[in-house]
C-alpha cells in the first residue's frame, strides 16, 4: 500500500516538474517578445506573458498548434485573415490565425490598445500587474471568474514582472500606438474638474497594490496638464511609473526624458514636475532666487527652462549646488542689462 502510495506522488512529482518545465521554456522562447510589445505600445510583460501561458497552456494548445494564437483573439467583425474554428465558450467559434507567433503576440497588443473599452488599463502603473489582471477582466477579456488570480499567480511563481522592468529600462524613440486617446486640457494654473468616464474603475483598481506606496503628497500645481513659461507640464506624485505617463499623454518614454533632462529612471523618487513638450530656452523671469536644498535642476523645472541654457547664462557646472540665496540667471545677462538700461 505505501508502494503504491509513494509511486502515485513520485508520478504527481513528475508531471508538476514537466509543466513547469514547459511554463520556463515558453517564457524562454516568448520574453523578448512580449518587452519589444510593451515598448511598442505600452502592454505590461508581464501580463502579457501570463496571458500567453495561460491561454495557450504553455504553447501546447490545440488552438496553438493550429493557428499560432496565442491569446485566444476570436475573429469579430473587423478581422479579414485566415480563420479557424475551435470549440470554446460555444461549438465552433471563430478564432484568428496567424503565419507565426510574433504576429500573435503584435496582434495581441493592438487587440487592448485599439479598443476604446481597454483604454482606462493604460492609465495604470504597468508595474501594477494586479490591477492590470483584475482589469482585463472587468473589461472582458475573459469570463472565467478566477482569471485574473491565474495571471497574478503565474506572474508571481515565475516572477515575470522582472519583464515588465526591463522594458522600463529600455528606452524608445517610438511613439506607443493609441487609438481613441483622450486629450489633455490645456490650463494656466487653474485646475479643472473633468470627470473620466473610466474614473471610478481606475480608482477601484489602483486601489491594488503589489507593493506599498508612501501617500501623495499634497502640491499647489493642478492634478491636470497645466502651463508653466509656455510649456505643456504636468505634476507627478512619488511612485509614478514614467512609462506610464508617458502612454497617457501619447508621447514616447524617450522623449519624456529628454524634455525633463533625466538619468535613466524608471519610477519617479519624489514628487515633481514633468514637462510634456521641450523647455523654452529663457524663463519668463530674468532670475530666480535658490531656495534651501533646490537644485539647478529643480530651479530648471520650477522655471520651465532648459538646464543648458541655465548652466550657460550663469556660466557654472552641472554639478553646482546652489546655497540659499544665490541669484541664478534665467536669460542672457546682456539681455537683462539691456533692459534694464531701458528702464
Amino acid at each position: 500500500m505505501k508502494k503504491n502510495i509513494f509511486i502515485l506522488f513520485f508520478f504527481i512529482a513528475l508531471n508538476v516538474s514537466a509543466q513547469k518545465d514547459k511554463v520556463e521554456l515558453y517564457i524562454q522562447n516568448f520574453n523578448e517578445i512580449a518587452i519589444k510589445e510593451m515598448i511598442r505600445t505600452g502592454v505590461p510583460a508581464s501580463i502579457t506573458l501570463a496571458q500567453g501561458i495561460l491561454e495557450s497552456q504553455s504553447g501546447e494548445s490545440v488552438l496553438v498548434k493550429k493557428s499560432n494564437n496565442h491569446f485566444g483573439i476570436k475573429c469579430k467583425t473587423e478581422w479579414t485573415g485566415l480563420r479557424t474554428f475551435h470549440d470554446d465558450e460555444e461549438k465552433g467559434e471563430c478564432f484568428r490565425v496567424y503565419s507565426t507567433a510574433q504576429e500573435s503576440y503584435k496582434d495581441h497588443s493592438d487587440f487592448l490598445r485599439t479598443r476604446s473599452h481597454y483604454d482606462f488599463l493604460f492609465k495604470l502603473d504597468p508595474t501594477n500587474y494586479e490591477a492590470w489582471a483584475y482589469g482585463l477582466k472587468k473589461a472582458g477579456y475573459a469570463t472565467e471568474k478566477t482569471y485574473p488570480q491565474k495571471l497574478i499567480k503565474l506572474i508571481n511563481d515565475y516572477q515575470l514582472d522582472q519583464f515588465t522592468k526591463t522594458a522600463l529600462n529600455t528606452f524608445t524613440t517610438t511613439k506607443p500606438e493609441s487609438a481613441n486617446t483622450k486629450q489633455s486640457v490645456i490650463i494656466t494654473y487653474t485646475a479643472v474638474e473633468e470627470k473620466d468616464e473610466d474614473e471610478e474603475i481606475i480608482e477601484a483598481l489602483n486601489s491594488i497594490k503589489v507593493k506599498n506606496n508612501p501617500p501623495k503628497k499634497t502640491s499647489n500645481y493642478p492634478n491636470t496638464v497645466f502651463l508653466i513659461n509656455q510649456t505643456k507640464v504636468i505634476f507627478a506624485s512619488e511612485g509614478v511609473s514614467l512609462l506610464a505617463l508617458a502612454n497617457q499623454q501619447n508621447i514616447s518614454l524617450s522623449k519624456l526624458v529628454e524634455f525633463n533632462e533625466l538619468n535613466n529612471i524608471e519610477i519617479l523618487n519624489e514628487d515633481q514636475l514633468i514637462y510634456l513638450e521641450k523647455k523654452q530656452k529663457k524663463g519668463t523671469n530674468d532670475f530666480h532666487i535658490a531656495q534651501t536644498g533646490e537644485s539647478l535642476h529643480a530651479i530648471a523645472q520650477i522655471e520651465g527652462v532648459r538646464l543648458e541654457s541655465i548652466l550657460l547664462y550663469n556660466n557654472l557646472q552641472k554639478n553646482y549646488k546652489p546655497i540659499e540665496g544665490n541669484k541664478i540667471y534665467l536669460k542672457p545677462i546682456t539681455n537683462i542689462q539691456a533692459t534694464a538700461n531701458k528702464k
